[in-house]
């Protein structure tokens, strides 16, 4: 199997993919004192990334996060209440790749109000 990291973003709220929803996948440093910033994308129609954030050749052992910008994609949505805070700004999904071969894929559910994550194929 050859690596490759991906994800996809549904908004659970309003029963559809999280389209037009920016992320940010970043690499953490040993100690996940600084984060570097490995690439930031914005989700298509069907919630998902066009390339995947690591392909096969770009994906390395380590500690990565992906900030799912979570406040401003709400913000966007047709009868959105913009008077109010958000209850969620950004999203940070924290998770180690031990094996550069295999696939990792990160899915998103979010609403507004909460958000639920876990390892998926």
């Amino acid at each position: 199997m050859a690596g490759k990291l991906s994800t996809h973003v549904l908004d659970t709220a309003n029963g559809h993919p999280a389209a037009g929803m920016r992320l940010t996948l970043y690499k953490a440093s040993p100690g996940a004192e600084k984060l570097e910033v490995v690439k930031s994308v914005v989700t298509n129609a069907d919630g998902r990334t066009v390339d995947p954030l690591l392909a096969t050749g770009e994906i390395e052992k380590g500690t990565y996060e992906i900030h799912f910008e979570v406040a401003a994609y709400y913000a966007h949505r047709p009868g959105a209440n913009t008077s109010d805070a958000p209850f969620l700004d950004t999203v940070p999904v924290r998770f180690t790749i031990g094996d550069p071969e295999a696939g990792y894929h990160v899915p998103l559910l979010v609403t507004p109000w909460s958000y639920a994550t876990y390892r998926g194929s």
